[in-house]
């Protein structure tokens, strides 16, 4: 499995070689630098930690400060581990491109969606609520949220209302449409969660290996 950081610009739409209509996400990712490698004589995984996108020096703490300079670079705003191969090559100081995914036909997207505040129980979970007319006093309200006499609690995950968004989300088989190497952009089929601007991490598909050619 393969992967890269980077943001989410925006959407968008595009004709397909068969005319059909289809909306796309455009991501701009990379390039990243490769920060540290994970081995498994040395940490026990097969892993390289990325960085991707520019931060301040004065925003960054002195060890990690010290992180970045030993691999020989400015600091960055997202660093994240990525999996590899124990054959792969890669090392510290290197730069990963979106040309990683040349070739590769489905990839899945992780990112956080969009913050929504507090919200009560219609919105957040799709209650239907009470009766709006005819009396009815409920409306928006979750109604009896009790266990009687026995156990005489509110159950643990009982669905109430609360902070909602603000949650990572893996969006899984979207097809690559276009792979933009000069530009750093990566551009695929349907919606990724977050905002624009939001960062993301994407990966080859998990769970399309079997279905890679059909």
């Amino acid at each position: 499995m393969q992967g890269l950081l980077g943001r989410k610009i925006g959407m968008t739409s595009l004709f397909e070689t068969d005319g059909r209509h289809v909306p796309v996400t455009v991501l701009e990712m990379g390039p990243c630098v490769v920060l540290q490698r994970k081995t498994t004589e040395n940490d026990g995984y097969e892993a390289v930690q990325c960085g991707f996108g520019e931060q301040k020096e004065c925003r960054v703490r002195k060890p990690r400060l010290g992180h970045f300079k030993k691999a020989g670079t400015t600091p960055k705003r997202l660093v994240r581990e990525l999996a590899v191969g124990s054959d792969s090559d890669v090392k510290a100081g290197d730069t990963l491109t979106v040309s990683l995914f040349e070739g590769v036909e489905f990839v899945d997207v992780r990112g956080v969606t969009k913050g929504k505040g507090f919200q009560g129980v219609v919105r957040r979970h799709n209650m239907a609520g009470g009766p709006i007319t005819h009396g009815g006093h409920a409306k928006r309200k979750p109604g009896s949220i009790g266990c009687a006499s026995y156990p005489a609690r509110v159950m643990k995950g009982k669905k109430m209302p609360g902070h909602m968004g603000v949650v990572q989300r893996v969006t899984q088989n979207l097809k690559v449409v276009r792979v933009m190497t000069e530009d750093n952009v990566l551009v695929v089929r349907g919606a990724v969660a977050g905002p624009a601007g939001g960062f993301v991490v994407v990966t080859t598909a998990l769970k399309k290996k079997a279905a890679k050619g059909k």
